[in-house]
């Protein structure tokens, strides 16, 4: 291939540095502003009634935003992976004799998954350390005063097989969320005793409206947190845990950040506005969408106000940071050079298969799959609806950036 051919695709008929820089700095300024208004709206939300992320409303827009995940991983990222490593100025082998663009996104999704488990478990022992001791404190004080009662004192270990009188189980915590040891604990020994199908369903409502009523049985204690267990825990168990949503919200930010530095980087190089200026439009919209997507999950995972604000702030400033980087590297950088196709592609490929694999186990399949969901046909015509305007609304952008 001819260094002709393999040089700069711009059109030199629409090429013009000087308007090109002024499109960039209204990219960066543009893209900047959808990313902050479309992390910021789920977070600053969390704190309002109508978008409580306990809410219908917010499963309905986390819905549309998974929608969003999927396609920018199938659509933009696996496509444009593709395309950068079968592009005719890369060597034919070893690039022309394995797809590799599936190979990588295959392997990312492999290594998300175990990134996944042992995030999940470092969180898990991370959280079991700093709250064992205190645990068990308050249920032995629970405890002692249920043992009063009945003459004598229940040790912790029969608290945690039998769930006697004791109104929490080891792992929950005071706002009501169960840590995951405690939840799948709780509901592996409870499952027998409950109804399937449509009693189920209304045993979900009743025991959100009326967990007093649902303990009649088991004491007025056990049954408030029986109750709740089984309205939020059961019904929702891994989505509902704060520590699966700090891991699902770091993974997530790792793949949109890092295809964020490509399409930034790929804005920035360019000297043509011809291909600029729909770009403006487009990646305002594709940020905007991602940002509400990633503020969705970050604002589930319950940070501290710092870490909130330095994951919404990376995010926000990476696209922006990539133009900038580009602007600066375009009098020498050949974005069709082989090493610069070769990266393009293995980036793009990694940050797809992250991202795929996130928006269907950790964010569809989590929320479609749940109890509070196939109880709900309302909710579930509405998430569904969201769901397939996300995909469809982002897959369109395609036909600009």
């Amino acid at each position: 291939m001819s260094n002709s051919s393999c040089g700069s695709s711009e059109l030199e008929i629409c090429r013009d540095d000087s308007a090109a820089l002024n499109l960039k700095l209204i990219a960066i300024a543009s893209i900047l502003f959808g990313g902050i208004i479309g992390i910021a709206i789920p977070i600053i939300g969390k704190h309002r009634h109508f978008l409580k992320t306990d809410g219908n409303l917010f499963v309905a827009a986390k819905a549309f935003a998974a929608g969003v995940i999927l396609a920018t991983g199938f659509v933009h990222m696996l496509s444009a992976a593709s395309e950068a490593l079968s592009d005719p100025c890369l060597p034919e082998y070893p690039w022309k004799k394995f797809p590799f663009s599936g190979f990588f996104a295959m392997m990312a999704s492999l290594l998300t998954l175990l990134l996944d488990f042992v995030g999940t478990q470092y969180y898990e022992r991370k959280q079991g350390l700093n709250k064992a001791s205190e645990e068990r404190v308050r249920v032995g004080s629970m405890d002692t005063n249920s043992g009063r009662e009945s003459g004598g004192i229940m040790p912790i270990v029969e608290v945690k097989e039998l769930n006697g009188s004791s109104g929490k189980v080891f792992g929950e915590e005071e706002h009501g969320g169960m840590h995951i040891v405690g939840m799948h604990a709780h509901a592996a020994q409870h499952t027998h005793n409950h109804p399937h199908g449509q009693d189920a369903c209304d045993g979900l409502v009743s025991s959100r409206d009326h967990g007093h009523e649902h303990g009649s049985g088991h004491g007025h204690e056990h049954g408030s947190a029986h109750g709740h267990g089984h309205g939020h825990g059961l019904g929702e168990g891994d989505v509902e845990s704060g520590l699966r949503h700090v891991v699902v919200s770091q993974i997530l930010e790792l793949g949109i950040v890092s295809h964020s530095v490509i399409i930034g980087l790929s804005l920035g190089v360019s000297q043509s506005p011809c291909t600029i200026r729909p770009l403006i439009a487009a990646l305002s919209f594709h940020q905007f969408f991602e940002g509400f997507a990633l503020g969705g999950c970050i604002s589930q995972a319950q940070f501290k106000t710092l870490s909130t604000a330095i994951m919404a702030c990376c995010f926000a400033i990476t696209t922006p940071a990539g133009i900038g980087i580009g602007t600066a590297i375009s009098s020498f950088y050949n974005p069709n050079s082989p090493r610069a196709l070769a990266a393009e592609g293995i980036l793009d490929s990694l940050s797809a298969g992250i991202l795929v694999y996130m928006a269907l186990v950790d964010l569809i399949a989590a929320d479609f799959l749940s109890k509070r969901m196939s109880c709900n046909f309302r909710l579930q015509v509405v998430s569904y609806c969201m769901l397939f305007l996300g995909a469809g609304l982002m897959s369109s952008l395609a036909i600009w950036a």
